[in-house]
C-alpha cells in the first residue's frame, strides 16, 4: 500500500516533490526536542495549496497517516514522524504575497520563516510583533499551529491576536479559504480558530493574513535586580500603571537561570556588581525617546525608593540593549550543557507562581540525584519556563510527573506556548476537564474521520 501511495504522489506531483525517508535526510526525522527520532515513509514538499490538497486527498483515501513539518523548532515532539508516517514539509511553501498599507496587513505562505516576515514588515515601516528565539528557523504556519507567544505577548497578544484570516486544507483535501483582512467579522463561526493552536490535527494551514503595527521610533530597555517574587509582581504592576500601553516586554529571570547563563554562555555579562534573587528585563516602545525614557526613570526611581527594586540599569545604546537581551535569549546556547534536559513551558495564575515553584523545588530536593532547575519566563502573560536536569536519563519521567502535578494543583496549564505534541499529551488531564477532552475528540473525528493528520498528538489515548 505504501508503495502505491508513493507511486501516486510521484505521478500527481512529480518525482522532485517526493523522496523516501532515507533519501530526504536526517533533518526530517525529529524536531528540536531531539527525542524519538524516526525515519518517515517519505517526505513530500508541496509548493502550493493545491499540492497540499492533492497530497491529503490521496492520503485520506488510502488511510495514510501524515505528520506536518514547518521549521522543526518545536519542543513537544509534534513534528517528529512516527513509524510509517508520511512527512508533509511546508518548507517550499514560502513567500510574502502582499503587504497592504491600507489594511495594515501582510499575506504570507505558511512556510515563510518568522524573521523574513519581521524584516519585510520593518522595511515597510511596520512591526510584526511576534518574536521568539527561533525566529530565524520557525515558520508562520508553525507559529499559527501552536498559537506561539514569545516576548511581546503582554502588549500584542499571542499569534491568535495577530491572524486576521487564513487558508487551510482539511484531511480529505478540502480547501477552506478565509483570507479575511478585517478586524471585525462576526458573520458566522470564526473558522480560523479551528486551526490556530490545534497543532495541525484539524487541518494544514497554507496561507495567512497577518496583522501589522506601525513601527514606533522609541524603544528603551532596562534590566532590574529584585529582592523577591512579590517585588517582581509589584514592579510589573507599577510599570503597567506608569507606562500604560507602552510596556512591550517583561521577562523575569530567577537567579538559577541568570547566573547559570553568565557562567556558561560566551559573551554574556551582568551590569550589576553583585548577585540578586531575581531579575526583570523590561522594554517599552513609544513615540519619543526623551519623554519615554523620563517616564521609565520616574517609575524605576519610585520603585527603588519603595525598596521594590535593588538596582537597575537602563540601556544607553542599541548594543547595551542587545547585551541585556542576550542574557534572556541564551537558553539555546546553554542547553547543550544541560542534556539530557526537560524543557517545561507552563502557565499559571501570577499569584500561584511562588507557591508552585516552592512545591516543585521541595519535591526536587527529595530527589536522590541533584536537580538543576533554571527558571525564567514572561510572567506578565502567566508563562514560566523551567529547564530541568539531573544530567541523567533515569528519573526524567518522575520529574515530569512532579512538575505537571504541581501545575494542575495550582490551576495552571501544562503548555503555555510550545504546544502539547506527543511529549505532553499524557499530562493534558491536569489542565483540561473530561468534558473538554471529549469535545476535542469530537472535533477531531468530525474534521479528520480517518485520523490521518498528526495522529497520536495533543489528545491523550
Amino acid at each position: 500500500m505504501s508503495y502505491e501511495i508513493l507511486e501516486t504522489l510521484h505521478r500527481l506531483l512529480g518525482p522532485e516533490h517526493v523522496q523516501s525517508g532515507t533519501e530526504a535526510g536526517a533533518r526530517y526525522h525529529v524536531d528540536f526536542s531531539h527525542e524519538n527520532a524516526c525515519v518517515p515513509l517519505a517526505v513530500v514538499r508541496p509548493r502550493t495549496t493545491d499540492d497540499v490538497a492533492v497530497i491529503l486527498r490521496t492520503c485520506h483515501a488510502a488511510r495514510q497517516r501524515v505528520v506536518v513539518q514547518g521549521g522543526l523548532t518545536g519542543l513537544a515532539g509534534g513534528a517528529t514522524p512516527q513509524p510509517g508516517e508520511l512527512v508533509l514539509s511546508l518548507e517550499r511553501l514560502t513567500g510574502i504575497e502582499e503587504l497592504d498599507r491600507t489594511a495594515n496587513t501582510m499575506t504570507v505562505q505558511a512556510g515563510t520563516p518568522l524573521q523574513t516576515v519581521q524584516q519585510a514588515a520593518a522595511d515597510a515601516g511596520y512591526v510584526f510583533p511576534l518574536d521568539l528565539g527561533a525566529r530565524g528557523s520557525c515558520t508562520i504556519g508553525g507559529n499559527i499551529a501552536t498559537n506561539a507567544g514569545g516576548n511581546q505577548v503582554i502588549r500584542f497578544g499571542m499569534m491568535r491576536s495577530l491572524v486576521l484570516g487564513l487558508e487551510a486544507v482539511l484531511a480529505d483535501g478540502t480547501v477552506v479559504s478565509s483570507m479575511n483582512k478585517m478586524l471585525k467579522n462576526n458573520a458566522g463561526y470564526d473558522l480560523k480558530q479551528l486551526f490556530i493552536g490545534t497543532e495541525g490535527t484539524l487541518g494544514v494551514v497554507t496561507r495567512a493574513v497577518l496583522r501589522l503595527y506601525p513601527q514606533l521610533p522609541s524603544k528603551i530597555t532596562a534590566l532590574c535586580a529584585l529582592h523577591n517574587f512579590d517585588a517582581t509582581v509589584e514592579l510589573l504592576r507599577s510599570l503597567q500603571t506608569g507606562l500604560g500601553g507602552a510596556l512591550s516586554a517583561f521577562e523575569a529571570m530567577w537567579a538559577s537561570y541568570f547566573h547559570y547563563v553568565l557562567a556558561h554562555a560566551p559573551g554574556v555579562q551582568s551590569p550589576f556588581d553583585r548577585e540578586y534573587p531575581l531579575y526583570a528585563l523590561i522594554e517599552l516602545e513609544g513615540t519619543a525617546d526623551a519623554p519615554d525614557r523620563a517616564r521609565l526613570e520616574s517609575v524605576l526611581e519610585a520603585a527603588f525608593d519603595a525598596d521594590v527594586i535593588a538596582d537597575a540599569a537602563i540601556a544607553q545604546s542599541l548594543r547595551e540593549s542587545q547585551s541585556f537581551w542576550k542574557i534572556r535569549d541564551s537558553i539555546g546556547e546553554v542547553t547543550p550543557t544541560l542534556q539530557p534536559m526537560l524543557a517545561f513551558d507552563v502557565s499559571l495564575p501570577i499569584d500561584a507562581m511562588a507557591s508552585f515553584l516552592a512545591q516543585v523545588e521541595a519535591e526536587f530536593a527529595r530527589s536522590t540525584e541533584p536537580v538543576t532547575n533554571l527558571v525564567f519566563g514572561h510572567i506578565g502573560d502567566n508563562n514560566l519556563h523551567l529547564a530541568v536536569t539531573t544530567h541523567r536519563h533515569d528519573g526524567l519521567e518522575r520529574l515530569c510527573d512532579t512538575v505537571y502535578c504541581a501545575v494542575g494543583a495550582h490551576g495552571g496549564s501544562i503548555s503555555a506556548e510550545h504546544g502539547v505534541g506527543t511529549l505532553r499529551r499524557q499530562y493534558l488531564h491536569h489542565s483540561r476537564s473530561a468534558a473538554e477532552l471529549d469535545l476535542m475528540r469530537r472535533l477531531k473525528a468530525a474534521l479528520d474521520p480517518h485520523g490521518i493528520l498528526n495522529a497520536a498528538r495533543v489528545l491523550p489515548e
